[in-house]
């Protein structure tokens, strides 16, 4: 070996001597890491050579000798290509930017997929923000590990009782988010996050048996994918997200370097089945159809969250292939053989696999396959074509095809080029079908399946319909024997198909939260049989057998409730849904034109397009749109706003010696929306009499929130607060009530909710535009009589624009003063939105819906003006065709679909007799008078209507509440004043209650600035008996509020009632003509 230099620090005057006085210089510990180095490289070469002295020995042959030489160098190959790629991954995405500048003029599939796909966005704030906390995600899991996993491990086996974790370190380089893609035009009530992941570390994390005396670990970690996170539901309350969904789409790409004991794992063979065991593990929880829900709010159904309904089935016909590779030959090549091709098609964790076709590379298949789809765009149809051999099956090439390309075509029907081989192709015939929520076309699927032959193993009958059946809970099991909590599972069967739930240990009231799906070949004919069992699967806990007739008969073919078990205890129940979907092809939707790729979906290695050069256009365009399941699926909540009692006073005065009242106000939230009512001023029983509408869908969860605020000039006091389940408001329909207020001393609050009723009975509408126009809200709002759903799906035949360029187009719809812009569909005359909005309508026989067609919201392409009163005069008041639009080429139209819902207010239905009544037929409780007091129109004093006489009226409530020995005067309103100057007067409503004259019978309005026409709706409240409020006269002055300076008139009408003269107990609400007195 070569001495050591001698450092210049060490050479001093001797530095020009002799060799042998510097090797007699040389320091110990030089000496002795030579002879270290020597005894090392020997101790290498004795283990190399022991091998041969062994077999030589022990007299085996030198074939195993060499066999054992080949699976070294194998393994050495494999272990070192693991460390180049795990290498070559930690440079790349530590110098991305220089590597794809570098690469710009490759191959995209060399580029990242913000490269590649323009919507895929860059987020290198997130990975700052990994990489700043790795160290203490490290430190976490370091903690997982030993203090968590370790003792559990050795608890579980004898055999394991001396492992441990000796290191647990992450590394220095952490995970990176490469791209993010979001996705918000699929559904209002979520966002869909598809991050691409990619991680390349040098984690090294070791583990010891020292019973054993056993080593084992990994040092380096590969890990590539997208992984899709969705928010769902959207909430108007924070955290603003129910629920986090995460999960793969596809299975990620792994790659581990091991160590010690476990390097074995890297023998070539081995290494792909390990790698296989642990992506299957990932695969078992966060691959699809598998996902990680983590709940963010109370009372979600996480089931649904984690298996929801799937967005459609696919039947894949595997018909044929032409042209495949020979790959069976014959004395070593001489002479070319063919081929036993089969093929296996995956769709994520579903994988099919045909029969294979003897010695032919040209095979007819003719076999059919049903996926179900969770997610698209993003879930791909993988097809391998595989030789059959004895040992080792050849490859024969592979294609990829985006499902949500299947989604928009309905039909395919295509040759696919395969690739990463000369030559081959595929014939595949693919169908989407949409799940119905309906039996209505059940029998017409039914004879469809008849006529689709099948051949080979899977010869069942097509499915007619899917079933999926969510596993909740149950309750009171019957216990085992010695009076023990057992550990139920579940076994779900229908037909042929058994499938099994977790199992729940030690109780008899387990709670389960799964979901599985089913396929169907005939809903009528096939039963759900439910049987619980102990883990050991000997002891039965009960059973239920549910027919599926009954969820034909059930509304939107589901069931949501409670089953008693039979052969169970007598209290023993189960809560299920279950939910049948038939299976629908819509053959009036499938295009008439080439299907392109979807752009930007799917990873930088994903194939969206083989084969569709040779895409063949079908013959007709659909006849009518295909909204999904959920379309016109958005009710109606309307919030009345009533009134308020007895809120905490918060405007003290004089440093809180004297006590004042409150300035009272409303906040409302519901579905994301937020509301603010009208300041009421210096009273603590606050009448606003105000109405809001809201467009809501049904979600799990979802809460009407109303937060009493006083108005004050700096922070605004709270006055308590309000939550209404919406589940329980639209089990309800309607409710009227007083609600007390939460987290203050005092108060309460009278809130009308309904849930309106949507009808297609246009002989209503007239009756609800009567009723609607009686009412009379302090807000102006007139309730909404119709809900109108418009679903955009497509246009034809759009003009060029001025360059001669095919545009980019978008679709404004537009009612009144609302307006809603689809997406931009880029460069297609014959774009496709599909896109739905909603409006309310105050009257469906006045009011025009405009849809506009432009180019990027500029260039004109075409218009459409649709009156709403046509929906009237059409069956179930629905509108579903091609349209011509005005301003276009002749042939440029439009499809879409139009549908009216009436909303039927259950106040509406009760209103037929009332309008000409003077007094209200109410039953003796408060709330009863109350609400007719608020609610009906009464004709004025004398019989003449106002508009007609002219004369200056006010607006009184009069009523006595039995149950709280009150007196109640409410001031709603006054018309038609006398003006004696340029300016309306500020007007104020004063009263006393004669003959008594003090400070207990006098009572005064706020003042209402410049108004002929004031609304006050302010109630006043005298503790009295009946006897008492019957002796009482009371006067009302109406005044000008001016100053004492001014010469305006300050009285402008004067009015006089006799109590006895009025029936107090049921209560009496009027308009009031005032008498001209002058000052």
């Amino acid at each position: 070996m070569q001495k050591e230099p001698k450092s210049s620090d060490d050479a001093g005057p001797s530095a020009g001597a002799a060799p042998e006085a510097a090797d007699s210089a040389l320091p110990q510990d030089s000496a002795g890491k030579h002879a270290v180095s020597v005894l090392w490289s020997f101790g290498k070469c004795l283990g190399a050579l022991l091998p041969v002295y062994l077999a030589g020995y022990f007299g085996f042959s030198i074939s195993v000798v060499l066999l054992g030489l080949l699976v070294y160098m194998r393994w050495k190959h494999s272990r070192d290509g693991k460390q180049e790629r795990l290498q070559s991954a930690m440079y790349f995405l530590e110098n991305e930017k220089d590597v794809t500048t570098t690469r710009v003029f490759r191959s995209k599939r060399e580029l990242p997929a913000w490269v590649n796909f323009p919507d895929v966005e860059k987020v290198e704030w997130m990975n700052k923000i990994l990489q700043q906390a790795w160290p203490f995600i490290g430190q976490y899991l370091e903690k997982l590990l030993v203090e968590t996993i370790a003792p559990s491990i050795r608890a579980a086996s004898a055999h394991l009782q001396t492992l441990s974790f000796t290191k647990v370190d992450l590394g220095d380089r952490a995970m990176k988010v490469v791209g993010v893609k979001a996705y918000t035009e699929h559904d209002k009530r979520q966002v869909i996050l598809d991050l691409y992941i990619s991680y390349a570390g040098d984690v090294e994390i070791n583990v010891e048996v020292k019973k054993y005396f056993c080593k084992a670990g990994v040092k380096g970690i590969q890990l590539h994918g997208r992984l899709r996170v969705i928010l769902e539901p959207l909430i108007g309350d924070v955290p603003l997200v129910g629920a986090i969904t995460m999960f793969f789409i596809r299975r990620p790409k792994l790659d581990i370097n091991w160590t010690g004991l476990t390097n074995l794992l890297d023998i070539p063979g081995l290494n792909a089945m390990s790698d296989t065991m642990i992506m299957d593990a990932i695969a078992s929880f966060l691959v699809l159809p598998n996902r990680l829900t983590v709940p963010l709010v109370a009372n979600l159904h996480v089931a649904q969250l984690r298996s929801p309904l799937p967005r459609g089935i696919v039947r894949i016909h595997l018909l044929e292939a032409e042209n495949l590779a020979a790959k069976d030959n014959y004395m070593k090549g001489v002479i070319s053989g063919k081929s036993d091709p089969y093929a296996v098609l995956r769709v994520g964790t579903q994988t099919f696999t045909s029969h294979h076709v003897d010695n032919n590379l040209n095979p007819q298949w003719r076999e059919m396959y049903e996926v179900i789809v969770h997610e698209v765009p993003g879930q791909e149809l993988e097809l391998e074509v595989f030789d059959k051999d004895p040992d080792q099956d050849d490859f024969l090439g592979r294609m990829k095809l985006d499902l949500g390309i299947v989604k928009k075509a309905v039909l395919l029907d295509e040759w696919y080029t395969l690739k990463d081989v000369p030559s081959g192709q595929v014939h595949l015939k693919l169908e989407w079908l949409s799940l119905l929520p309906s039996a209505e076309r059940l029998n017409e699927v039914l004879e469809r399946n008849k006529n689709i032959t099948v051949y080979g193993k899977t010869a069942d009958t097509p499915s007619a319909a899917i079933l999926t059946v969510y596993l909740d809970q149950a309750q009171d099991l019957p216990f085992k024997k010695g009076n023990k909590d057992p550990s139920p599972m579940v076994q779900i069967s229908v037909q042929d198909t058994t499938k099994e739930s977790r199992t729940v240990y030690g109780t008899n009231n387990p709670v389960w939260e799964d979901a599985f799906t089913f396929f169907i070949q005939d809903p009528s004919k096939q039963d759900i049989d439910i049987q619980l069992k102990d883990d050991d699967r000997a002891l039965t806990l009960g059973g239920l057998s549910i027919p599926l007739s009954r969820l034909l008969s059930s509304a939107e073919l589901s069931m949501d409730q409670w089953f008693q078990l039979e052969k169970s205890g007598p209290a023993s129940r189960i809560y299920i849904t279950a939910m049948l979907r038939v299976l629908w092809l819509n053959e009036e939707a499938i295009l008439t034109t080439p299907v392109s790729p979807l752009p930007g979906e799917g990873d930088d290695e994903s194939e969206l397009s083989p084969g569709l050069s040779k895409l063949t256009p079908t013959s007709k365009r659909p006849e009518h749109s295909s909204p999904d399941g959920n379309f016109a699926s958005e009710g109606v909540l309307r919030i009345h706003l009533v009134e308020a009692q007895s809120l905490v006073a918060k405007d003290n005065l004089m440093g809180g010696m004297v006590k004042g009242k409150s300035d009272p106000y409303v906040k409302i939230r519901v579905g994301g929306l937020a509301f603010k009512s009208q300041v009421i001023k210096e009273n603590l029983n606050p009448i606003w009499n105000e109405l809001y509408e809201v467009i809501l869908t049904q979600l799990p969860g979802q809460e009407v929130e109303f937060d009493l605020y006083d108005k004050d000039i700096d922070q605004d006091d709270f006055l308590g607060r309000v939550k209404v389940s919406l589940r329980d408001l639209i089990s309800a329909l309607f409710t009227d009530q007083w609600y007390t207020l939460n987290d203050v001393k005092s108060g309460r609050l009278h809130l009308v909710l309904e849930w309106v009723p949507k009808v297609s009975d246009p002989t209503r509408l007239e009756q609800i535009l009567h009723y609607n126009y009686q009412q009379s809200y302090l807000n102006k709002i007139v309730p909404s009589a119709a809900l109108l759903f418009v679903y955009v799906e497509r246009a034809h035949g759009l003009p060029l624009k001025k360059s001669g360029k095919e545009p980019k187009a978008g679709a404004e719809v537009s009612l009144k003063n609302v307006s809603h812009r689809t997406k931009v569909v880029n460069r297609s005359t014959s774009p496709q939105w599909d896109e739905a909005f909603h409006f309310l309508m105050h009257n469906p026989s006045e009011d025009t819906l405009i849809v506009k067609l432009t180019h990027s919201w500029g260039q004109a392409l075409g218009s459409l003006v649709l009156p709403v009163r046509e929906l009237l005069d059409e069956k179930d008041l629905v509108l579903d065709r091609w349209f011509s639009l005005d301003g276009a080429m002749p042939e440029s139209q439009i499809l879409l679909r139009a549908e009216l819902k009436l909303l039927d207010s259950k106040l509406a239905q009760c209103s037929d007799a009332e309008d000409s009544s003077h007094v209200i037929p109410s039953g003796d409780t408060a709330a009863a008078a109350n609400f007719e007091l608020r609610h009906r129109s009464v004709p004025v004093q004398g019989g003449e209507d106002a508009s007609s006489t002219r004369k200056a009226q006010v607006k009184l409530s009069v009523a006595y509440l039995s149950e709280e020995n009150r007196l109640v005067i409410t001031v709603h309103a006054c018309r038609n004043l006398p003006s004696f100057s340029k300016d309306p007067p500020d007007t104020c409503i004063s009263f006393i209650l004669l003959p008594d004259k003090n400070r207990n019978t006098k009572r005064k309005t706020s003042v209402k600035k410049k108004s002929l026409k004031p609304e006050f709706n302010e109630r006043f409240d005298f503790d009295m008996t009946l006897e008492e409020a019957k002796q009482k006269h009371l006067e009302v002055s109406v005044k000008n509020s001016v100053s004492f300076m001014s010469r305006e008139k300050e009285l402008l009408g004067k009015l006089q009632l006799d109590l006895c003269q009025l029936d107090l107990k049921t209560g009496v609400s009027q308009w009031y003509d005032l008498s001209h007195e002058t000052n």
